[in-house]
């Protein structure tokens, strides 16, 4: 459950730690005191959108800090193990977020640093935020196919799986299938023009690296004539008499004296020896190099010849003879798809066919599962209103299927297959006898559509095992007996998980079992907004002014009084032993 709650700078909310309990939590206070931001805030800790527009004016940044205490088999666990987060099941998970007025936004869990994503991901396992945007979703005949397999996961889940494997597959050959036969006149095209590239490359018989060793044989043909004069005359120089006889004769000398000095003259001479057999051995190799230069204008030229040809294909092909070559090995491998077009069509409707088959019976089992589910969801909603008082609405989760022309053919008619299955499912209702089902959005008001989402949250609840539900306003629209209902149903909940409700009904917030009040105040020409946990006599206060406005009276204190003895009685009966 989530312990603590810490919030700096955020909108109207300078600094606010609060601590929370298990059970129901309800929070009241007047319209515009701040109720929404401290549900904004847990929205940020659970993964939401950061913006500048959410930093306190004259301020740099928000942040926001959240504290849970989590059941050691919570599958969070799991998952920030997967993510590579350290997290130990005995302390307590903490999530920050901060953002900053640029527009930045860092968040830490357990003190490291993730990512937006890793954040949602883990949020999404510990808060569930219900607000005014999940009525417009439940209207929504495109959100209830996906209502119903989440309800039915246990039992759709492995057989959707499977179908999108299937489908992925499918949807592969088919596209490949589909572009082989709408591109015959293009694939002729193509052919023609891959024909003249492959004989053009295939006729320059190229090899790979050639370019370079051309362009150096260019560098030495070119300049033949000049390297033959200054190597020739560099040898003359070395070996004649001038050069290494010199050297000789200077060596015949010091060995004549060396023996009178040998500490000082034998180094040199030894230097001097050395030098002349390197000179010698640098002369030989200059001959020898002297006797392998070319003067061959004809080579030159054929070189020239090569060289252009090589330039005019690396303009078509590539930037060098390797790339050349990698291209006509593309090239060559397309020309063969296409040369054998007829026999890729042929195997690929061969595959399509098989792989068709095999999908539409995946398929089939998928809508069967759906059926039984939806039978079962609909019963479910069906006693879950029951209990808030709209015991004889009827509801039944309808399964159709998209006809299609250019469909799949099943049991008679062309169905569209998606990625979903052949379904669609829509939720039909029928709030009193004698009336026909129609669609819910059609016919539901605000306070039925309030209670329909209360019950399907309340069946989803002991699926989903997040924590903590958080209800923003979700008693709009509704008052008296509904409103008890739905009061009693949150406590209900709050059984299971921590429920938090933002409220206007007293009738909700006297069956909590902690209030916390949301005020706002001015002080030093700055709007403050301060979050208090009410003791019973604040409680009695508080739904004296929810129950009489702004004046509160002896009638109204003591209507509090009741109101809050009644729900602990109601608690009390719920849990006595029967």
């Amino acid at each position: 459950m989530l312990m603590t709650l810490s919030i700096r700078n955020l909108a109207v909310i300078e600094a606010v730690d609060v601590s929370f309990h298990a059970g129901f939590h309800v929070l009241t206070g007047e319209t515009g005191a701040g109720k929404s931001i401290v549900i904004d805030a847990l929205g940020l800790i659970a993964g939401g959108r950061g913006s500048a527009d959410l930093i306190r004016y004259g301020c740099d940044k928000a942040e926001i800090e959240a504290m849970f205490e989590l059941h050691f088999n919570h599958p969070v666990w799991i998952a920030l193990e997967q993510l590579g987060i350290k997290a130990d099941p005995e302390e307590h998970l903490i999530i920050r977020r901060e953002v900053t007025s640029q527009g930045k936004s860092t968040s830490r869990i357990n003190g490291q640093l993730v990512n937006l994503t890793m954040l949602r991901e883990i949020g999404e396992q510990l808060i569930n935020i219900h607000g005014q945007h999940e009525h417009q979703n439940l209207m929504r005949a495109d959100r209830h196919l996906h209502l119903l397999d989440t309800y039915g996961e246990a039992v759709i889940g492995p057989v959707k799986k499977l179908y999108q494997e299937k489908y992925a597959s499918f949807s592969k050959i088919e596209k490949e299938y589909r572009e082989l036969m709408s591109n015959s006149q293009k694939t002729y095209q193509m052919l023609d023009l891959y024909r003249f590239q492959l004989e053009e490359i295939s006729a320059a018989s190229l090899k790979s690296g050639e370019d370079e060793w051309l362009l150096e044989e260019r560098v030495k043909l070119s300049h033949s004539e000049k390297m033959m004069d200054s190597v020739s005359g560099a040898y003359d120089l070395i070996y004649g008499q001038q050069g290494l006889g010199t050297i000789s004769t200077a060596v015949s000398r010091l060995e004549d004296v060396v023996q009178y000095d040998e500490k000082e003259l034998k180094p040199i001479l030894e230097q001097l020896q050395s030098a002349y057999y390197q000179l010698e051995d640098a002369a030989f190799q200059l001959r020898d190099y002297r006797d392998e230069v070319e003067f061959n204008p004809e080579r030159l030229d054929e070189v020239e010849q090569r060289l252009d040809l090589i330039a005019s294909l690396r303009r078509k092909y590539g930037d060098s003879v390797d790339e050349i070559l990698a291209y006509y090995n593309n090239v060559f491998q397309e020309t063969n798809a296409l040369e054998n077009k007829d026999e890729r069509l042929e195997e690929l409707q061969s595959r399509r066919d098989v792989m068709l088959g095999d999908l539409i019976g995946t398929a089939q089992e998928l809508s069967e599962a759906r059926q039984m589910c939806a039978a079962d969801l609909a019963g479910q909603v069906e006693r879950e209103l029951k209990d808030l008082h709209m015991e004889r609405t009827s509801l039944e989760v309808r399964l159709d299927r998209i006809e299609d022309p250019k469909g799949a053919e099943i049991n008679g008619r062309k169905i569209k297959l998606t990625r979903q299955g052949i379904d669609t499912a829509e939720f039909m209702i029928s709030p009193n006898p004698g009336e026909p089902l129609r669609p819910l959005s059609k016919i539901a008001s605000g306070g039925e559509l309030s209670r329909m989402m209360l019950a399907m949250k309340s069946i989803f609840a002991r699926h989903d095992r997040i924590p903590v539900l958080i209800f923003d306003e979700v008693d709009t629209g509704v008052s008296g007996r509904a409103a008890q209902s739905i009061a009693e149903k949150l406590d209900k909940l709050a059984e299971n998980c921590q429920v938090f409700s933002i409220t206007h009904l007293p009738q909700v917030a006297c069956m909590a079992d902690h209030q916390y009040l949301i005020e706002k105040n001015i002080e030093g020409n700055r709007t403050m907004t301060r979050v208090e946990e009410l003791s019973e006599r604040g409680r009695v206060e508080e739904l004296a002014r929810m129950l009489g406005g702004v004046e509160i009276t002896e009638k109204t204190l003591h209507h509090a009084q009741d109101m809050l003895k009644l729900a602990e009685e109601r608690k009390a009966a719920k849990t006595a032993p029967e």
